[in-house]
């Protein structure tokens, strides 16, 4: 749990009460369904216009149905990209729930650490290559790398969804280091163990 000791962010985080209704009614959703309040929510309710954006985008892009991404395929884009970054954070949130997508308990730690030796198919291990390069040398991407991702499948709209939430997560991941976001002790062994 959050103890004085480890703050969940450097800059004050609102009481829930003293939040505007809407994002004080969407984080009331998510503790139902999660069991408990992602820090993520309550840190960026520091600021409610910024809150609601990205949140808006997050969803677009995470919660999104069709397209040649899976939800597990999301998830593990934010793990590879957000541990290329260095975001506790996100790879620790987005582990638990890439652990629980692909019912696997390994794949978070071995995506974060090394996507190419993970246990993973090669459709994924394409789509995390494209992903690692819009995050690391997205001005060397050229036509070959959506011909590789073709070979695998997928179109030109998943590359660009794979693009967009590398991207985003890249906003997300250098907001979370500034501002010492802490993962909820929670996440961490969320997949990993049987439920309670």
């Amino acid at each position: 749990m959050t103890t004085p000791a480890h703050p969940i962010s450097r800059y004050p985080v609102p009481a829930l009460e003293a939040l505007p209704e809407d994002i004080r009614t969407r984080i009331l959703e998510v503790q139902a369904k999660a069991g408990f309040v992602p820090n993520v929510f309550l840190a960026l309710a520091h600021r409610p216009a910024e809150w609601r954006a990205f949140v808006a985008y997050h969803d677009a892009l995470m919660l999104k149905e069709g397209g040649g991404l899976t939800k597990g395929d999301r998830e593990m884009i934010v793990v590879a990209t957000s541990a290329a970054n260095e975001c506790l954070y996100c790879v620790v949130a987005h582990g638990a729930i890439l652990r629980i997508y692909e019912k696997k308990p390994l794949v978070a730690d071995q995506v974060a650490t090394n996507y190419r030796k993970a246990d993973i198919t090669p459709r994924q291990r394409a789509m995390l290559d494209f992903a690692l390069k819009v995050c690391q040398r997205s001005h060397e991407i050229e036509e070959a790398d959506f011909a590789a991702l073709r070979a695998h499948g997928f179109s030109d709209e998943d590359a660009w969804d794979i693009a967009a939430i590398t991207g985003f997560f890249g906003l997300s991941n250098r907001l979370a280091n500034t501002v010492g976001m802490r993962p909820n002790d929670e996440f961490y062994l969320m997949g990993r163990v049987p439920r309670r």
